[in-house]
């Protein structure tokens, strides 16, 4: 018989009868240690997995897919960027080497314009010979082969190009102000571009908006941005405004993208 308070209410085994709902005492609690989540963060957790599962297909899954159809020459722009900057880093430790780099790659603030723009693709792949060149090499690796993977190897070299330039142009500009919180010290005027690192950094916030990668995207500013904010220098302003610039034409590019969408809906709608 089961326990008895003015009626039957369970078995003799504890359990509840067949066809009577329990009341709410009687409902089997919870696991012990199990969090019960509000209905608003099991909305945000789906969201964020959503969110990185959509970025991990258009970051990694699809390039890694065009990667296995296209093989190595998919990635051809990589690997000739990064020889070529180990090549320069070696030319440069040698006397001959060193003076042809000079005069073909070296860009510094007190070089005329033409000149300038002269040694634009060379200074690509010119690092600082005083830092390490082999800690950069798998980023600059990266870089340049996931766009050439997504955006192809033309539209690849000129965001390169692009965004370097833009370093360097903002620089000089800087450097014209003078001291001041825009401005830089005109003894900047002298120090050596700052090579492949601004065209890594604009890759990679290009992507981010072309893409919707808004992971890479926070990556590219914790990376980059940061430190650059945090401690001023030439460095750290010509990646700040290669940043400014990929931003700018990864949105002008994705606007431009949906418009050809919606025309091309249109047209097939009509």
């Amino acid at each position: 018989m089961g326990a008895v308070d003015g009626c039957r209410t369970t078995d003799d085994d504890g359990s509840v009868p067949a066809g009577r709902i329990p009341e709410p005492a009687e409902r089997i609690p919870a696991p012990a240690g199990r969090v019960q989540l509000r209905p608003a963060a099991r909305r945000f957790i789906a969201y964020g997995k959503e969110l990185l599962r959509g970025e991990w297909l258009r970051i990694v899954a699809g390039p890694a897919r065009e990667f296995r159809r296209r093989g190595v020459p998919g990635v051809a722009l990589g690997i000739l960027v990064v020889l070529a900057v180990i090549v320069v880093h070696e030319l440069i430790r040698t006397r001959t080497g060193a003076v042809a780099i000079r005069l073909t790659g070296e860009v510094r603030g007190d070089l005329p314009l033409p000149l300038v723009l002269l040694r634009t693709p060379v200074s690509l792949v010119l690092t600082d010979p005083g830092l390490p060149v082999w800690a950069g090499l798998p980023k600059l690796f990266l870089a340049f082969a996931l766009a050439e993977l997504v955006l192809g190897r033309t539209r690849t070299l000129l965001i390169a190009c692009a965004t370097s330039l833009a370093g360097t142009l903002g620089a000089r500009a800087m450097i014209a102000l003078g001291h001041g919180p825009l401005g830089l010290p005109p003894e900047t005027a002298h120090v050596l571009d700052t090579g492949p690192s601004a065209a890594v950094a604009g890759l990679f916030a290009y992507l981010a908006v072309v893409r919707r990668a808004p992971v890479l995207a926070l990556l590219t500013t914790a990376v980059i941005v940061v430190p650059s904010v945090l401690r001023p220098n030439l460095a750290g302003r010509e990646h700040l405004l290669a940043v400014g610039l990929a931003l700018v034409l990864g949105v002008a590019a994705s606007v431009r993208s949906r418009q050809t969408d919606a025309k091309s809906a249109a047209a097939v709608a009509g």
